[in-house]
């Protein structure tokens, strides 16, 4: 936050010059109405009349002129502090490896990257100008009491310390309020969040009751933080509130029994008054005040702990070429281990995929398929071997470089609120062109329904694909894939919704593309029957390997899941021939 405070200080500092001014004047004002009562009223000298009229009107300019470019400057210093800080998020939130998002909800990154930002914004905006104005204000009435009359200036200063301690007092209760708000808050988002995203499986399951349940949970804990919030604002202001009138009061009957002894004139208990109700509105607001600072320090605190996350992926200072007798194109295992939480997920993997060439990945769920993909992008680092590129340790590579190599569809289909073409030029929007995204939906067989769209590739498509089916959205998300052109084509069980027509149809496409390695996991034999070379994975080690018909002799793991799916379907055939 302070380097954009400091990149905005020309801001700060002419709008800062300018709320000094603006008070300077405000504070001023009594003065002139001192001599309007001394030497007008009582004086009745007109040509000091005409001097405080003119005084009156320059004041009232200067002072608007001052606020104009008090606002505007130090609101929009503000603004670019908090942009900047989010910008600073986002682009730190990127860059964090894949198990932070799997151990921190969506709900709290977004209360995160949208309200402390904009707390932040308040503090460094209008809220912290009006604390500094107020701040100013007070200490030049202060001043201008004590030089009007000393005595009668200790009168408000006794009331001083109460306010202050009660001020105090409520900030301390307010600040860990705001605390708890802010964590309900996040939590109330993650359920909502959850429903809005998931509202069809929750309406499939009729589970809208048992989902309401859960968001009045959260809704009532939000909601009760909030009372909280207000009962202690409520037992504290209005002391601050009453404090003040009793100050006031006091001024008037001390400094009026004052004035008609003739100790002080009457301009003086005149500007004195004016004083003692300007003083106020400072001492009132700062309970106010305090508690939008304590939200603004809070919501940056909060950002700051994201942001003082160590990035464990990064991207090495120097990148290593690899030898000229290494394949460029080919990506090699060798005894690669993963463990995560103390649980080892892989161990012991090698295998070598030649450019051009495709593996085939099968194994039970959790057996460490989808592990595999995350390593080779990188996403995680490994624990135990090396993953080459090239010849080059994918340690030693540029990230860019690394995640440019594959094109990966995974099981988890994301598509964006955002036109059909857009998705599929995701990652290369400003350089693909239309006639790349038509092959690329052509060749994953997405033309036909594509085409029969409203607005077809200009159709939007609703947030995550809401409105295709589920086929849909996986043809486009190949389509995806495909465009990118990538060294490496992966496909994480991602024809799972497709037809076995259309899956065919796609893998006879993405065969004929010579130019690409292939990886494809997935659970049907027919995903990977017709690859170069087919591992079979069991609790993270490499249980069997070889093409599909070296397995079927082999009669292990991969027979037997042959068996399961096709089995009834030979017997069938052999019953009628």
């Amino acid at each position: 936050m302070k380097k954009y405070i400091w990149k905005n200080k020309w801001r700060y500092l002419i709008g800062g010059t300018c709320l000094i001014g603006s008070t300077v004047v405000d504070i001023l004002i009594p003065f002139i109405t001192l001599s309007m009562v001394d030497d007008v009223i009582v004086g009745r000298d007109m040509a000091i009349f005409k001097r405080d009229i003119m005084l009156y009107i320059a004041a009232g300019f200067t002072r608007a002129a001052f606020q104009y470019v008090k606002e505007i400057l130090c609101d929009m210093s503000g603004c670019y502090v908090a942009m900047g800080l989010r910008k600073d998020l986002m682009r730190h939130i990127f860059k964090l490896h894949k198990g932070f998002f799997d151990k921190n909800n969506t709900g709290e990154l977004m209360a995160r990257v949208r309200e402390d930002a904009g707390m932040v914004w308040d503090l460094t905006g209008f809220v912290g100008m009006l604390f500094t104005e107020a701040t100013v204000y007070f200490i030049g009435v202060v001043i201008c009491m004590l030089k009007l009359n000393v005595k009668l200036s200790i009168v408000p200063l006794i009331f001083m310390p109460p306010l202050a301690y009660c001020a105090l007092h409520l900030e301390k209760k307010l600040g860990k309020d705001y605390d708890e708000i802010s964590e309900k808050n996040a939590e109330l988002t993650k359920v909502v969040e959850e429903n809005i995203s998931g509202v069809r499986t929750v309406k499939a399951f009729s589970a809208e009751g048992t989902e309401m349940d859960k968001f009045d949970q959260k809704n009532i804990a939000y909601g009760d933080a909030n009372k909280k919030f207000a009962i202690d604002l409520a037992d504290t202001d209005p002391m601050l509130a009453f404090i003040p009138k009793i100050m006031q009061a006091s001024v008037i009957l001390i400094g009026g029994i004052a004035a008609i002894r003739g100790i002080i004139t009457y301009g003086t208990l005149v500007a004195f008054v004016s004083y003692s109700l300007a003083i106020v509105w400072p001492i009132e607001n700062l309970g106010w005040m305090l508690s939008l600072i304590s939200q603004g320090i809070a919501g940056y605190k909060k950002m700051k702990k994201i942001l003082n996350t160590e990035v464990e992926i990064e991207s090495p200072r120097a990148d290593n070429k690899a030898s000229d007798d290494e394949d460029s194109g080919a990506l090699v295992f060798e005894n690669v281990s993963f463990v995560m939480d103390g649980k080892k997920i892989l161990d012991d993997v090698s295998f070598t995929l030649g450019k051009g060439r495709t593996l085939g990945i099968m194994g039970a769920t959790g057996a460490g398929k989808s592990t595999v993909v995350n390593l080779i992008e990188r996403f995680y680092d490994v624990t135990g071997g090396r993953i080459k590129i090239g010849g080059r340790d994918i340690r030693d590579m540029a990230l860019a470089d690394v995640r440019a190599y594959s094109s990966v569809v995974t099981q988890d289909v994301f598509l964006f609120s955002d036109t059909i073409t857009e998705n599929v030029r995701l990652g290369h929007k400003a350089s693909m062109s239309e006639r790349t995204v038509k092959d690329a939906i052509r060749m994953a067989h997405a033309r036909d329904f594509v085409e029969k769209i409203t607005d077809g590739y200009d159709a939007v498509i609703g947030e995550r694909g809401i409105g295709l089916s589920g086929g849909q959205k996986q043809r486009l998300t190949i389509a995806r894939a495909l465009a990118k052109k990538a060294d490496l084509l992966i496909l994480d069980d991602s024809t799972s919704a497709l037809d076995t027509e259309t899956e065919a149809d796609i893998q006879k496409e993405i065969a004929d593309r010579k130019d690409m390695s292939k990886i494809i996991i997935g659970h049907r034999i027919s995903s990977v029957k017709d690859a170069d070379e087919i591992i079979v994975l069991e609790d993270g080690r490499i249980k069997e390997r070889g093409t599909h018909s070296e397995l079927i002799s082999k009669k292990g793991a991969y027979y037997a899941t042959y068996e399961a799916q096709y089995g009834d379907y030979r017997n069938a055939l052999a019953v009628n021939e």
